[in-house]
């Protein structure tokens, strides 16, 4: 089959191509699915560097996120029929049933894992899936927008109504104005009815942010204190959540922009996981600082229907061909897109 491997960590051009990479077959309870659509996070720039720190067996295949048509049906496979339209849960859990997954938080079980980070990715043409992962993907949601959703929208839900127990008309800071998890964030807090406030790197960035619906953006070129700036532009009050995935730069001006009694989600580190904190800022102001990642497959169901019935759209900014997988790489880390990259299988 078709592929996209990498047989080392480097630069985008260890990204290869390739046509006779080994057919998967799917074992009982699972089915194999011939994949249309792959998008892009920024989990595959640390996964193809190395500097995630993962172990990987190589040829590895990188990409969460997929979307296409189920192709084989594996032993007892029921409910299920080749040819069906289908949406994939980009996280797979290999557990007997610890306390997190009988209560359907496997998010947060130690066997958890992401596909391409912890084991083989979506950069191909055929995968194979447990049944769990499998949705139901009606006619009119194309491919390349259920792959854009998937990993985001997941992680945004996860965060912000899950963890962040975010309410209707609260007031939300999204740290970014243009990867995946900050737009899906703000499509999220626009549906509850929540007045929003973006922080983008580019004023082209800002008006795309207005465009989708924020209505604060601040320049974080012409105003580095952005987080005074979204403090002195809530009367001092400041807001009810932030939402944090960039991490080390930000996370100081994350929560001094959070209310008293605010608080802040931290869903990433993409741009540093080490950092300090002032803890007078957390304890005095009575701010909750709250870890998310990823989300149970119930979360996904959720988000994704709502996806599915067009309250919530995925933005897909670029898409290219999957043999095009490196200059995909290099947008995807110069953050020349707003929205997501797709690669079309």
């Amino acid at each position: 089959m078709r592929a996209v491997i990498i047989e080392e960590h480097g630069d985008e051009d260890v990204l290869k191509y390739v046509e006779d990479h080994p057919m998967p077959e799917p074992k009982a309870g699972e089915v194999r699915v011939r994949l249309h659509a792959a998008a892009l996070n920024r989990l595959d720039w640390w996964m193809r560097t190395g500097k995630a720190g993962i172990p990987v067996e190589f040829p590895h295949i990188l990409g969460a996120d997929a979307a296409g048509i189920i192709d084989k049906l594996g032993e007892g496979v029921t409910g299920w029929a080749v040819g069906q339209r289908v949406a994939l849960d980009p996280g797979v859990v290999n557990c007997d049933g610890c306390e997190y997954c009988h209560r359907g938080l496997e998010n947060m079980c130690r066997h958890y894992a992401i596909l391409g980070e912890h084991t083989s990715g979506t950069y191909c043409e055929y995968r194979c899936y447990p049944l769990r992962n499998l949705l139901a993907l009606p006619d009119h949601v194309s491919y390349a927008e259920a792959a854009a959703a998937s990993l985001v929208y997941l992680t945004a839900w996860h965060s912000m109504i899950t963890r962040g127990n975010l309410k209707p008309g609260e007031s939300v800071l999204i740290v970014g104005a243009s990867g995946g998890v900050n737009t899906a964030s703000l499509q999220i807090a626009k549906m509850l009815g929540c007045p929003t406030y973006v922080i983008g790197s580019s004023a082209e960035k800002c008006v795309q942010a207005e465009e989708l619906g924020a209505d604060y953006v601040f320049n974080r070129t012409d105003d580095p204190d952005w987080g005074k700036a979204v403090f002195k532009a809530t009367q001092k009050r400041g807001v009810d959540v932030v939402v944090d995935n960039v991490g080390a730069p930000t996370i100081t001006s994350s929560i001094r922009a959070a209310r008293a009694g605010g608080r802040v989600l931290t869903v990433g580190n993409t741009a540093g996981a080490t950092f300090e904190l002032d803890n007078r800022f957390i304890f005095f102001r009575h701010v909750s600082l709250i870890g998310s990642t990823m989300g149970s497959h119930a979360d996904y169901i959720d988000v994704m229907r709502l996806v599915f019935s067009g309250k919530l759209k995925a933005v897909v900014g670029e898409t290219l061909p999957l043999k095009e997988a490196a200059r995909a790489h290099t947008l995807l880390y110069y953050g020349d897109v707003f929205g997501k990259i797709v690669l079309e299988i």
